[in-house]
């Protein structure tokens, strides 16, 4: 696992980006992976709490979205089947609606995603939230690779639970670590050979493994730990640190 850069070391290239730990500009082309987190990194929202909206309980679901994010609650895996059970009942109908009318794209999402792929790195998507979601977004973006929740339906509507998958119930931020050396190891490349962008806690486990960390937006404990930090401006900021080949 690669060692949190000395905060002293940290230095703004420009305003709203931060480096630390690396001499910066790198190659993107030395990479061969990039990892995104989804909710208030590739998008806009935080998924569970829209949903939440439709069942009253947005204020109450977003405490705790916020409090986990901080990583003032350490069971993050509690925390999330607490915020899933209060869904309980929300037609599936709704989820329609938060991607139709709610979920964007955070400013330069699309067009990192592409001058990635254009440097030939592959792309994963590692969520804590909603296959709903991230299954959407793989299509929409072209991503090769996906891991987040299953949200359990009956009758057209949510039954407040999560639904195991092969690799367990949910995504948290040891299965966000383990889905990222996992598919270093598919692809025959070194976890140093990866980059991994997050906003939150959780985010903190695959961030501390990958070559290069970069915290977007993020909660103040994810900024002091990532390589590099981008505070104003969109996600396209990383290749003013990782440049594509002229």
């Amino acid at each position: 696992m690669n060692s949190t850069p000395p905060a002293h070391d940290a230095r703004e290239i420009s305003p709203g980006l931060t480096v630390r730990g690396i001499a910066a500009p790198l190659a993107l082309r030395d990479f061969r992976l990039i990892a995104f987190d989804m909710d208030s990194t590739l998008i806009n929202i935080e998924c569970v709490d829209e949903i939440a909206d439709a069942a009253g309980r947005k204020a109450e679901v977003a405490a705790i979205t916020e409090a986990a994010m901080r990583g003032e609650i350490v069971d993050y895996k509690d925390s999330l089947r607490r915020r899933v059970a209060l869904l309980q009942g929300v037609p599936v109908s709704h989820l329609e609606r938060v991607y139709a009318e709610r979920l964007r794209l955070n400013p330069g999402a699309a067009e990192l995603v592409a001058a990635c792929q254009a440097a030939g790195l592959k792309t994963l998507l590692v969520s804590g939230g909603f296959t709903f979601f991230t299954d959407r977004l793989r299509d929409r973006l072209k991503l090769d690779f996906t891991r987040s929740n299953l949200l359990g339906v009956e009758g057209g509507a949510l039954t407040g639970r999560l639904v195991d998958q092969p690799w367990g119930d949910i995504c948290d931020g040891a299965e966000k670590r383990r889905m990222l050396l996992e598919t270093c190891a598919r692809l025959g490349i070194a976890p140093a050979q990866a980059i991994a962008m997050g906003d939150g806690a959780n985010d903190l486990p695959m961030m501390g493994e990958a070559g290069l960390s970069v915290a977007y937006h993020a909660k103040p404990a994810v900024r002091a730990q990532a390589m590099v930090a981008i505070d104003a401006g969109g996600l396209d900021r990383l290749l003013e640190v990782v440049r594509p080949a002229a």
